[in-house]
């Protein structure tokens, strides 16, 4: 899968996703994950629980069936993320959240906080 295809899958999750794509004036698997990545941030600020998990399974999947440039992206830019956005939840909320991330991509968050600032 590469930006493109992720691009459409995002829509087809959250439609209007395409409006922001749109605005985007360089479209790139960084813009792409970027932008999904803040949707998904105020998922979990607002609590949407339902598409929040949706989400997280969508990026899950761009992950595992995901060109290397996108996975690059994600890694880089969601995993780096994470830690920021669940920082004031509810240890419960984090627990939950992290429970619906993929094996892969939980040992690439604990890689990434566990090797910063070494």
């Amino acid at each position: 899968m590469n930006y493109l295809q992720a691009a459409q899958e995002i829509t087809e999750l959250v439609p209007d996703f395409e409006r922001e794509l749109k605005e985007e004036k360089n479209q790139n698997p960084y813009a792409i994950v970027r932008a999904f990545t803040e949707r998904i941030k105020n998922m979990i600020r607002q609590n949407d629980r339902n598409l929040l998990l949706r989400s997280l399974q969508k990026m899950d999947k761009m992950y595992s069936d995901g060109d290397t440039v996108l996975k690059n992206a994600i890694e880089h830019t969601f995993i780096y993320s994470l830690d920021n956005f669940t920082a004031f939840c509810s240890e419960e909320y984090k627990k939950m959240i992290f429970s619906h991330i993929s094996i892969d991509l939980q040992k690439i968050y604990s890689r990434q906080i566990y090797s910063h600032g070494i």
